[in-house]
């Protein structure tokens, strides 16, 4: 019999047993279980078992992901061919997200996120407050924006469409800070607290749903604040005073309260909090409920990093926009100043010119 045979009849043992031994009216603690075509390990976790590379055998988020950063490559060389600059340093950020958002969906760490909470929690953190930063930081948007041909008005096109959607009431929608702050904290609170998790987690195609829904929403949220991309804050007279660097500072510390209280949450719970990961893997030694709070603590720290990064990034962005503020106000000043002087010299000669014909 095989070791992956042999646990599913100890879970079912066990399973049997807990039922028998539960008090009468009690329910039945069988956790939901994971169906579809799916790798879950049957090795206790380490970091080269978490690390290694392996792949779902329907790998559709890593499929995904590739196709994107060969699209975003393609767009670049076609600008590069059309005598347009790129910079670098946004193609390296996009593959740095795609890159980590790889690392999380195409290793080990995805088959033990199917195990234990505190594996999943990593997924979450990551896909939801890392990856997301670099892949806006690629400024995807705007490479869109200048690779896609042009057409003559009344054509329809790709580009027209992609513009017509940044001004659309949809856009300006998700593009608020209030629309973009819930949703990025509904996927902490309305999640985890809801049957919705365990109904999720139950099959393939939801689990690959969650995790795109932790990057998707993750990048909505960073697009907005890190204002890299045109976005209906730049664009909408309603939204345009959402885009200074202060308001996005303070909409980026906003989400720090929420996640510090959501770690302590689940890591002072003397009860789990979600019912997939109720049953202990045979053999692997470990608590569901200390896993728990193994995952609060990594929610509870993991916003630190991320917050440092677009700080640093709103920072550059804030100094830069002073320069050039400042180099527009010179320039200003040093128009004026050739005017001024111009116009004196324009007296001088209408001056002489009077005193000769006196003369």
């Amino acid at each position: 019999m095989h070791h992956s045979e042999l646990a599913a009849a100890f879970m079912t043992s066990l399973g049997i047993l807990l039922v028998a031994s539960a008090p009468p009216g009690s329910p039945a603690p069988a956790p939901p279980r994971m169906t579809g075509l799916m790798w879950m390990p049957t090795s206790p976790p380490t970091p080269a078992r978490m690390a290694a590379f392996h792949p779902q055998p329907v790998p559709i988020i890593p499929a995904l992901m590739l196709v994107l950063l060969a699209a975003y490559l393609v767009a670049v060389v076609r600008l590069r061919i059309r005598g347009d600059s790129w910079p670098v340093h946004r193609t390296l950020c996009w593959s740095a997200g795609v890159v980590i958002v790889l690392a999380m969906t195409a290793t080990g760490i995805d088959g033990y996120g199917m195990e234990l909470f505190s594996a999943h929690m990593v997924q979450h953190m990551v896909l939801s407050m890392f990856a997301p930063i670099f892949l806006v930081l690629g400024a995807p948007v705007t490479l869109a924006l200048r690779a896609l041909p042009a057409r003559p008005p009344g054509v329809r096109s790709v580009r027209r469409g992609l513009l017509a959607v940044l001004h659309s009431r949809v856009a300006r929608f998700f593009a608020h800070p209030v629309t973009s702050l819930s949703f990025f904290l509904v996927s902490l609170y309305g999640l985890y607290f809801t049957p919705v998790f365990d109904a999720l987690m139950s099959t393939m195609w939801g689990h690959n749903l969650m995790l795109l829904h932790f990057l998707a929403i993750g990048f909505l949220y960073f697009w907005c604040v890190l204002g890299i991309d045109p976005s209906p804050r730049q664009t909408s007279r309603g939204l345009r005073r959402y885009a200074a660097p202060t308001v996005r500072i303070l909409e980026l510390g906003a989400t720090t309260p929420f996640h510090a209280f959501f770690g302590v949450m689940l890591m002072m719970s003397v009860s789990l909090v979600v019912g997939f990961y109720r049953a202990p893997v045979p053999g692997w030694g470990i608590s569901p409920l200390a896993d728990q709070a193994v995952g609060g603590g990594i929610a509870w720290g993991f916003t630190e990093l991320p917050t440092l990064i677009v700080l640093g990034v709103l920072f550059l962005q804030w100094q830069r926009s002073d320069e050039r503020t400042t180099r527009r106000n010179e320039r200003s000043a040093s128009r004026a100043e050739a005017e001024r002087l111009q116009y004196n010299e324009y007296l001088q000669r209408l001056a002489g010119y009077d005193r000769r014909h006196e003369l």
